[in-house]
């Protein structure tokens, strides 16, 4: 069944008035035995979810739309369901946030709450592996869902996907450490299989490929302990190694520091570049270069589109990118000259 299954569905499936449905939804003690375990069967075949809760939201005219998260403690991810919640509220729409922390076991039971609780829509960002545990009942029940930043599900005429442009981005940074002299460029950080780091890195090698240089990937976890561990590596181990693309900020901030520590001068000897443009980018010493993702902008029209699905019918496309661009601070720049 392609859309959400109603009370008529399960009414015709059982055999049975609406109104009985609704009784036995209601654990009124009106319904024979019988009658009530023929429709409980029936809920189930046609995969119908109810919640008393939910009803009385849409009673009163407030949607509930569930927005699930991989990583609520990087920045990135929270900035994003910020955006998104605050957008959602000027539609008169709820939402419900969950953070699953890379469990791939939690994301599928906090998905299945969700459907119980007759979210209207869901928003998520997904953990990778045991995809159909999460999405398989995302499609029965027929819960409009939109992948953001992450695609788990390759299945996207079902559950589309969006995301800022990952490829220009790396393309951008790489090209800038480029255009800057350095000719050893790193990329540092990001889960070797994940299709998120195939796409940060696809935009740097293709830049590396141009300018006939040779690739050197150091991959790990999205972390500032990676990338201050990278930092006292390549410091140690590989000198020669004269610039970074990182995976995102997070591991850029890390590589800081573990150079700071190693007292070699980012921005002169070494120039590095992030990814994200999270706040704390432009606060940091020195001051990071980012690939800007516009994260607020992003969630505000991830929002939009999926109010949009849910009031007119406007399906997003299978996929979509979003424009990103290069934020050059002194961390590839180099101090600032003069007043």
């Amino acid at each position: 069944m392609s859309r959400r299954p109603t009370i008529s569905d399960v009414a015709r499936e059982a055999g049975v008035s609406r109104s009985t449905v609704s009784l036995v939804l209601q654990e009124s003690p009106l319904v024979k035995h019988e009658t009530r375990e023929s429709v409980r069967a029936a809920l189930s075949r046609v995969g119908y979810v109810y919640n008393r809760a939910a009803a009385n939201l849409r009673s009163s005219g407030i949607g509930l739309i569930g927005i699930v998260i991989n990583d609520l403690r990087n920045p990135f991810f929270t900035e994003f369901a910020i955006s998104a919640q605050m957008e959602l509220s000027t539609h008169k729409y709820a939402a419900v946030l969950a953070n699953t922390e890379e469990d791939p076991a939690l994301q599928a039971q906090v998905v299945r709450g969700m459907i119980e609780h007759g979210v209207s829509a869901v928003v998520i960002s997904p953990v990778y592996g045991h995809e159909d545990e999460t999405f398989g009942p995302l499609a029965r029940a027929g819960v409009p869902t939109l992948q953001v930043l992450r695609r788990a599900a390759s299945d996207t005429e079902a559950f589309p996907f969006s995301s800022p442009d990952y490829i220009t981005g790396g393309r951008l940074a790489t090209e800038h450490l480029l255009s800057l002299g350095c000719r050893r460029i790193a990329f540092v950080g990001g889960l070797e299989g994940r299709a998120v780091t195939r796409e940060r890195m696809s935009g740097y090698l293709t830049a590396l490929q141009a300018a006939g240089l040779t690739p050197e990937s150091y991959l790990g976890r999205s972390s500032r302990a990676f990338g201050r561990e990278t930092a006292h590596r390549l410091a140690g181990h590989a000198p020669e190694v004269d610039g970074a693309v990182c995976f995102n900020d997070l591991v850029a901030l890390g590589m800081l520091a573990g150079f700071a520590e190693q007292g070699l001068r980012v921005g002169e000897q070494f120039r590095l570049v992030g990814f994200d443009d999270i706040e704390e980018s432009e606060q940091s010493y020195p001051a990071l270069s980012s690939v800007r993702c516009d994260i607020r902008g992003f969630g505000r029209r991830t929002a939009g589109r999926i109010v949009a699905w849910l009031e007119n019918g406007d399906r997003p496309p299978p996929e979509e990118t979003t424009p990103v661009t290069l934020v050059a601070r002194e961390s590839s720049l180099g101090p600032r000259r003069g007043g």
